[in-house]
């Protein structure tokens, strides 16, 4: 009987180890300090530049903020399919009403889902960050 719990053990721990070898980051190799995102997780997806540079449009619209973006999964979720709602009840190319939806958001709207229950002005640069990038996934057929 012995033997069978050596091999039994010994095959949980050789599972557990292709798990982890399978899993992002897994195996030795991690690309990113961030694990990877569960359903309660904060969501951080890295922009090119790591400066918190903040790019506008000619309008002076806010459509780039070059910081880790950060919201829950829920959070994104809700703030992509406001965005997509508010993108199919205006009609027309979707990528074309990303700057006119980031305005709206941006000029005193009321706090609702595509700003995580927030006003524009009271989230952080990192979670305006990950509005933008909701937005444009909506517009993208992303969500």
């Amino acid at each position: 009987m012995r033997g069978y719990r050596c091999r039994s053990l010994f095959a949980a721990a050789a599972g557990v180890a292709a798990l982890a070898a399978c899993s992002p980051g897994g195996g030795g190799h991690n690309p990113s300090t961030t694990p990877a995102p569960s359903s309660s997780a904060q969501l951080s997806t890295e922009a090119a530049s790591p400066s918190g540079t903040v790019g506008t449009s000619p309008g002076g619209v806010t459509t780039r903020i070059d910081v880790p973006a950060e919201s829950t999964e829920e959070q994104y979720a809700q703030a992509c399919m406001a965005s997509k709602t508010w993108m199919e009840g205006k009609g027309g190319d979707p990528t074309t009403l990303v700057e006119p939806f980031l305005q709206e958001l941006q000029s005193n709207a009321p706090a609702g889902p595509a700003t995580f229950n927030s006003t524009w002005g009271q989230l952080s640069t990192a979670q305006q960050a990950a509005v933008i990038i909701a937005v444009r996934a909506a517009a993208e057929g992303g969500c």
